[in-house]
């Protein structure tokens, strides 16, 4: 199995239903002559507790593997976006009752106070009856979320 594909399988320390490919953290996999491995990453946002646990996680994969020299490098530039989430990881994340995040905003983003926000539809019964309870939960990446129809709490990946 190549580099990448191994490096592809790393599951993301804070939602374990995705992997770094599916999160769209994964930047690049290049395998030197030598035998040598460099993986690229990108956190998805400034200051991202989870960035060492990936670096860890990548290592140890590709160690496991056979690959003896490992680095792993934080690229910043072009930021992370939640569209860079695949179409399978938003698929996995509503199937794990996590609704996946909107397209991202682009360009200048209004300043509103108490502002209108879209519907998140509920990743359980699909109603868009739904409420935000709290801007942030477990992760700052991910908001708390409930449905009016069905009663279930859920969280929600934020646009970035």
């Amino acid at each position: 199995m190549s580099a990448r594909e191994i490096a592809e399988r790393v599951a993301d320390p804070e939602l374990p239903m995705l992997t770094l490919a599916d999160l769209g953290v994964l930047r690049d996999v290049a395998e030197a002559a030598d035998g040598s491995v460099t993986v690229a990453l990108t956190p998805t946002y400034s200051g991202c507790p989870a960035m060492a646990e990936m670096r860890a996680d990548v290592v140890r994969s590709l160690h496991a593997a056979g690959y003896a020299d490992v680095r792993v490098t934080t690229v910043l530039s072009p930021p992370w976006t939640s569209d860079w989430i695949t179409g399978e990881g938003r698929r996995k994340l509503a199937e794990y009752g996590v609704a996946p995040p909107g397209e991202a905003p682009r360009g200048p983003v209004p300043l509103t106070l108490g502002g209108v926000r879209r519907a998140v539809p509920c990743p359980r019964c699909g109603s868009r009856d739904t409420e935000e309870t709290s801007r942030f939960s477990s992760t700052a990446c991910k908001a708390l979320w409930r449905c009016r129809a069905c009663s279930e709490p859920f969280e929600q990946v934020k646009e970035i």
